[in-house]
C-alpha cells in the first residue's frame, strides 16, 4: 500500500482522471458516473473515487497543485497498477483567440519545473502526451461540436511569477496556455510506459504585456470544466492501444 494513497490495486479502475482540487474529484464522482461511487481514499483530504462511466470502471483522484505534489499521486497510481492517467484542471491562456472555457488538449508540455530534470537525471527530455489519446480527445470533441485547441503548454513551477516577461517569451514560441502539472505528467508516463494526456479548461486570459489577467467568471468555469470532464471520461474508458 502506497504512503499516501491508502488503498489497494484493485480499488482504482486502470484509467483515472486526476483534477488538482479534491472538491473537484467528488463533483466528477458524483455528476458523471453512474450513482454508487466508493470513496477509495481520504488520506491527507486528497480524495478519490471509484465508479462506473457509461458501463465501464473509472476512478478519479485529487492531486494537489504544483508537480512536486502531483507526482506523488502519479506515482502511487502507477504503484497501484494504473495504464491511463489523464489530468483535468485549468490554465491561463497565453495564445491569441483562446477565449474563456476553451478547451487544450496538451500535445506537450514545457517543463519550466526542476522536478522534470530531476526524474531523468539531467537528460534533455520533451514531455509528450500518449498520441492515441490526443487524437481520440480531438475526434470525440469534434464529433459533438465542440472546438478544441491542440498544441504545446507550460508547465510553471511558480503561480506567481515574478520574472518580467516571461508569459510573453512562452507565448511567443507558440505556447497556448500556462498551468502546472502536466510536464511531470508525461515525464512519469514515458519512464513507466502509461497513457497519459493534459485536458485543460481556460480559466484565465493572460495579458502577457501588462502581466495581469482577465478572470473567468464561476458561472463559465463550472460549464467550461464540465464540458472537458464529460470528454475526459470518453477518453478516458475508450479501449486501450
Amino acid at each position: 500500500m502506497p504512503v499516501h494513497l491508502r488503498a489497494e490495486p484493485s480499488d482504482y479502475a486502470p484509467a483515472v482522471l486526476v483534477p488538482g482540487d479534491p472538491r473537484r474529484a467528488r463533483y466528477i464522482a458524483e455528476t458523471f458516473f453512474e450513482p454508487g461511487a466508493r470513496c477509495v481514499n481520504e488520506e491527507r483530504g486528497m480524495l478519490g473515487y471509484t465508479g462506473i462511466f457509461k458501463g465501464k470502471p473509472i476512478s478519479v483522484q485529487s492531486a494537489g497543485m504544483g508537480c512536486a505534489s502531483a507526482a506523488i499521486y502519479y506515482s502511487e497510481l502507477i504503484q497501484l497498477g494504473v495504464k491511463r492517467i489523464i489530468r483535468v484542471g485549468t490554465a491561463g491562456g497565453l495564445a491569441d483567440g483562446l477565449r474563456m472555457a476553451d478547451t487544450v488538449v496538451a500535445i506537450s508540455a514545457t517543463a519550466d519545473d526542476p522536478i522534470v530534470g530531476l526524474l531523468t537525471n539531467g537528460e534533455p527530455h520533451a514531455p509528450t502526451a500518449s498520441w492515441s489519446l490526443i487524437e481520440r480527445s480531438v475526434n470525440l470533441a469534434r464529433a459533438g461540436g465542440a472546438t478544441v485547441h491542440v498544441g504545446p503548454i507550460v508547465s510553471s513551477a511558480l503561480f506567481y511569477d515574478p520574472r518580467p516577461g516571461m508569459m510573453q517569451s512562452w507565448k511567443d514560441r507558440g505556447h497556448l496556455a500556462v498551468e502546472m502539472e502536466a510536464a511531470v505528467l508525461y515525464t512519469l508516463g514515458a519512464i513507466h510506459k502509461i497513457e497519459t494526456l493534459c485536458l485543460v479548461t481556460i480559466s484565465d486570459l493572460i495579458a502577457t504585456t501588462e502581466g495581469t489577467s482577465q478572470r473567468i467568471s464561476d458561472d463559465e468555469l463550472k460549464l467550461g470544466v464540465d464540458r472537458m470532464t464529460a470528454l475526459a471520461c470518453d477518453v478516458a474508458i475508450s479501449d486501450f492501444s
